[in-house]
């Protein structure tokens, strides 16, 4: 009577527990890492922002370029009063900027009426002249500082851009393992939910035919159950990690998307044996991210940036002493009516000098300036020691683990040699469904752990190239 009893309790909550797993079934398509990497690079906001950096330098290149743009300035005037023309003015003139320095000019005029401003030549004249700085400016000046500087800025950006992609895309891809993670948990407790839901059907058969006590039900069901429970917490973990994921996913239009139903891992990049793929050194990967890193490129250009603004400092250590000399002829026949002799007739000249006496405003931004550079210089030491440490710990992590997985799996092997003998004890009735219970435990957490050793593998391959800067393409 009490055999019966426990098997309509047994019976009771079998429906339940028989029923359709937790997750909806749908034709499933697979996710991989890099397919994931590929939707990043082409919608993610985040990427397409790293290519307008690289735009916007441009723009700035473009605009430094204009302070070394021809120049044409026109201008006319005229005064009468009374009948009586003063002055009548006309005047065309052609600049011409120049990388050394000096600044060229072409022009025409011509001056009329009784009362002109007598330093002008009445009549009809044309010049060429020059502007030279003999000192301070000679060597460079502002408008080259700027375009020098808009030059390195564009050379930057693109590297900027590159730092910018090898942090998304080793953010993605941290993410989209620890989906894959969560989804192959969820994949084995599904597998254990079948294959407990065989044997406890089976079970329920021997009980009824005689062979086995109802306590046997309840050891049953108790698994099962408790695989249910877990696989359901594995099933939210697994939606959870997907909607992290999603902050990934962006379609056109700069839209976002959620992981569609029916797309899942590619589990199979945790099963393949990649952990015995052969690494690059770790002296050449220390030499290419000292190279290539995008973070230390940045630091240097940073530094060359400061140079020319030292060399410009520099320039404020001189005096300004400009030379202003333009050759004249008249008639607008320049060629006819100047003088071979520069300095003999038809020209105009003038030499302005400006020293201030202490300088003290010019030696304490000079030295601002050196000290900016030391800093920075100091920077890109620091900065470079940082990636080195990084990379390092990255790749003893990934060489422990190594040796964990292997080990790990022998574990796992034995433990799944166990369980099968268990359970051909049982089929004998030489055994409990208890001690299979038992050791079925013992192999899900010995396949729970290999799990998470595969996904910390990934991990840290994925943090050993993102720490050595080869994630930007």
């Amino acid at each position: 009577m009490e055999n019966f009893m426990n098997w309509q309790a047994a019976a009771s909550i079998l429906c339940g527990c028989l029923s359709t797993p937790v997750a909806a079934q749908h034709e499933t398509h697979r996710l991989g890492a890099a397919q994931l990497l590929e939707i990043v690079k082409a919608h993610h906001p985040v990427a397409k922002q790293a290519s307008l950096k690289i735009e916007m330098a441009e723009a700035g290149l473009l605009s430094a370029k204009g302070s070394f743009d021809p120049g044409l300035r026109t201008g006319t005037s005229k005064k009468t009063v009374d009948d009586n023309r003063y002055y009548e003015y006309f005047n065309t003139e052609l600049t011409l900027p120049t990388w050394i320095g000096a600044d060229f000019r072409v022009g025409v005029e011509s001056v009329n009426g009784t009362r002109p401003d007598p330093t002008r030549t009445t009549g009809k004249s044309n010049y060429l002249g020059v502007t030279v700085p003999l000192a301070k400016g000679l060597l460079t000046d502002k408008r080259r500082a700027v375009l020098q500087t808009a030059r390195i800025t564009r050379q930057a950006s693109a590297v900027e851009k590159q730092k910018i992609l090898n942090q998304l895309f080793g953010d993605a891809i941290k993410s989209y393992w620890y989906w894959a993670e969560k989804f192959a948990q969820y994949k084995l407790l599904d597998d254990l939910v079948q294959v407990n839901k065989a044997r406890l059907r089976l079970t329920l058969q021997a009980f009824q035919l005689g062979d086995r006590a109802a306590v046997d039900t309840i050891e049953a069901l108790a698994q099962l159950q408790t695989f249910q429970v877990t696989r359901e917490k594995a099933w939210l973990e697994f939606q959870n990690a997907g909607l992290e994921l999603s902050e990934y996913l962006w379609s056109e239009g700069d839209l976002p998307v959620a992981i569609p139903e029916g797309i899942v891992p590619d589990d199979q990049e945790i099963t393949r044996r990649k952990e015995d793929q052969m690494l690059p050194s770790l002296d050449s990967l220390l030499t290419i991210a000292v190279e290539n890193h995008p973070e230390a490129i940045l630091l240097d250009y940073k530094i060359d940036v400061l140079e020319i603004d030292k060399r410009l400092k520099f320039q404020d250590l001189l005096p300004q002493a400009n030379l202003d000399y333009n050759v004249l002829g008249k008639n607008y026949n320049l060629l006819k009516t100047t003088d071979p002799v520069l300095f003999a007739n038809n020209h105009r000249y003038g030499l302005s000098f400006v020293m201030p006496l202490r300088f003290s405003q010019a030696r304490g931004e000079y030295k601002k300036a050196r000290i900016a550079i030391t800093e920075a210089q100091l920077d890109r030491n620091i900065k470079r020691m940082a990636i080195g440490n990084k990379i390092k710990a990255s790749y003893n992590e990934i060489t422990a683990l190594v040796k964990q997985i292997r080990l790990q799996e022998t574990a796992y092997n034995s433990l799944q040699i166990l369980q099968r003998a268990e359970e051909q004890r049982f089929a004998m009735g030489e055994s409990s469904l208890f001690l299979i219970n038992t050791r079925e435990n013992k192999t899900l957490e010995s396949v729970q752990k290999l799990i998470e050793l595969k996904i910390k593998y990934q991990l840290a391959i994925t943090s050993l190239r993102q720490s050595a800067g080869l994630l930007q393409d």
